[in-house]
């Protein structure tokens, strides 16, 4: 039995089963489905109790996030290393995603609070004093109070290439700031991804897609379980946390998002997460 757990505009918690039923579930919330020692277990029982309601339209939703913290992973992807080496050629730090990518200690980064995220449906935003800058989409794992990662949902790591370019120390001003974090529409309590799953960006603007791209959750180098681990070391989440475990598709440098565009991100089991760009 898996689940799509959603959260409304209105801040109903709507839990979809397997066979595609929704219930307004109002007694669970995202902190307790994260401190539950078997999530799926905890699931089942406030399933039961919940109301039986239609499909939902879902066109806009809140993260699904209570106080999780939500951290991201980097150059987790050959592909994402090379990007990173090619943005940041001309401040000197290309040396450093080469290592990253090749050492046994992942890179991993805070990316947003709980109240920063934004929903499907919402904006996402592009710096204003950036001259680059892409969507990253990601499977982002979600980790219980335990440590333990029962599931997952769609990120994007909104990102200033321009930024992060200049001086690797500026990672943070590149990768946290306002609309910098989407996560949705659902978290998704199932078996997690295998290999085979596959990851979708689309980018359009005024109504033509300018980008597309595919990848699969085959080509992250790290397992989950050891990302998750290195989250934890000497550190504790009483809420649990949300890992974005990297991006392996990157626009050509000769692209970068503008006011107004629309960002698709799909993966297999979780659905697609749309926003559209704003200027922050």
């Amino acid at each position: 039995m898996g689940y799509q757990i959603y959260r409304t505009t209105k801040n109903e918690l709507l839990i979809c089963d397997s066979t595609g039923e929704f219930r307004n579930c109002q007694e669970a919330s995202f902190d307790a489905i994260f401190q539950a020692g078997e999530a799926a277990d905890y699931l089942a029982t406030v399933f039961q109790k919940g109301t039986v309601v239609a499909a939902p339209a879902l066109d806009k939703l809140h993260p699904p996030v209570g106080d999780q913290e939500i951290w991201a992973a980097g150059v987790t992807y050959f592909r994402s290393r090379t990007a990173r080496m090619e943005e940041a050629e001309s401040g000197g730090g290309d040396v450093f995603y080469d290592k990253v990518y090749e050492a046994p200690r992942p890179e991993l980064f805070f990316k947003s609070t709980a109240s920063r995220a934004r929903g499907h449906g919402d904006a996402v935003c592009i710096r204003s004093d950036s001259t680059w800058d892409v969507p990253e989409p990601e499977l982002t794992l979600a980790i219980s109070s335990s440590g333990k990662v029962f599931g997952y949902s769609i990120g994007n790591d909104m990102s200033s290439r321009s930024i992060e370019g200049e001086n690797p120390l500026y990672l943070p001003q590149a990768k946290v700031y306002k609309g910098a974090c989407s996560i949705g529409p659902c978290l998704v309590v199932r078996e997690l991804p295998t290999k085979e799953t596959s990851i979708h960006l689309k980018i359009t603007r005024n109504g033509d897609t300018v980008f597309q791209g595919e990848t699969n959750a085959g080509q992250i180098k790290r397992g989950f379980d050891e990302l998750a681990e290195y989250l934890f070391h000497s550190n504790e989440f009483p809420k649990g946390a949300y890992l974005m475990t990297g991006t392996g598709i990157v626009p050509d440098s000769d692209f970068t998002l503008a006011n107004g565009d629309g960002v698709e991100i799909s993966i297999d089991g979780a659905g697609t997460l749309r926003n559209f760009v704003e200027t922050a």
